[in-house]
């Protein structure tokens, strides 16, 4: 058997007495994705990515998996990654990983055609950055997110002239402030899953009545379902904005209120693969492994 190494983090394994909400996504993926891997000779065992005992070198490849936890320790994340990168194949590889750490990627899509949502960034989310944005966006509401962060993690939604929630309820550093799409409500967003570029599924997730998040931690619910053509556009060409091998991608999309579709997000780290909607995600993403490490050898 092939040794690889799929990073976790203790937060994400169900028996661990601080999991999260949502540590039984980790428990589904490993059961679609270990038994898809050996079927192909791959030993995918599990590695918290922050244990200090964690030796890259014995393992053919490295996957960056349910590492979520990274964004509240980024900068440990991103050095741990670098070195990791140096010992062995790292999947993602390190360049596209820490393109995508910082949401100030999504600029990058943005001049290079690819829709997504009009964006203003700043240093910190406070009432002088705030106030200005709804006017400049041309909105009475909008959502403030932090540029490295999963999970709607410190992000809030702000109605024009209501006070800001306290700091503990925003974001940390540096953010983005985006209008509030209306879909957000009434479609949900629109998820797609690829492997080595490859199409695998699609599903939508609808945030739960009187919200907008979309995580099922918040109580969204998902739907697997067809991806229109206008969206897998979309997807494609943000894919195709990225150099280099991608072992798995998710776009997330939403409809934006002129009626086309937007990247919300690109996640290229740590996504959830939603095998739940995806029943040949396992196998999707063995032969994807399969094949990018062939072209490594």
């Amino acid at each position: 058997m092939r040794p690889v190494a799929f990073l976790t983090a203790s937060c994400v394994l169900e028996e661990h007495p601080e999991s999260r909400e949502d540590a039984w996504e980790h428990t589904l993926e490993m059961a679609a994705l270990r038994p898809a891997c050996k079927h192909r000779m791959f030993s995918l065992e599990e590695v918290i990515w922050d244990d200090p005992g964690f030796a890259p070198e014995a393992y053919e490849a490295v996957i960056v998996g349910t590492c979520w936890d990274y964004m509240e320790k980024p900068d440990l994340f991103l050095s741990s990654m670098e070195a990791v990168s140096r010992q062995t194949r790292l999947l993602n590889p390190f360049p596209t990983l820490r393109w995508n750490s910082d949401k100030i990627y999504l600029s990058d899509l943005a001049r290079k055609g690819v829709p997504t949502v009009p964006t203003i960034w700043a240093d910190r989310a406070t009432p002088e950055t705030i106030a200005p944005a709804f006017a400049a966006l041309d909105c009475d509401r909008i959502v403030v997110k932090p540029r490295i962060g999963a999970s709607a993690w410190r992000q809030a939604s702000l109605r024009r002239g209501e006070a800001l929630p306290g700091a503990e309820a925003l974001p940390p550093g540096a953010c983005l402030i985006q209008p509030f799409l209306k879909a957000a409500e009434s479609e949900g967003e629109l998820t797609l899953l690829f492997f080595d570029r490859v199409f695998s599924h699609g599903l939508v997730k609808t945030p739960k009545a009187g919200d907008y998040r979309t995580q099922s931690m918040y109580g969204a619910t998902e739907a697997a379902t067809e991806p229109p053509a206008e969206a897998l556009h979309v997807a494609h060409a943000a894919l195709e904005a990225v150099d280099g091998p991608l072992l798995y991608a998710r776009v997330d999309l939403m409809r934006g209120d002129d009626g086309g579709w937007k990247i919300m997000e690109l996640e290229l780290i740590e996504p959830y693969l939603y095998p739940e909607q995806g029943p040949f995600t396992g196998a999707h993403f063995a032969s994807a492994l399969d094949r990018l490490l062939a072209k490594n050898e």
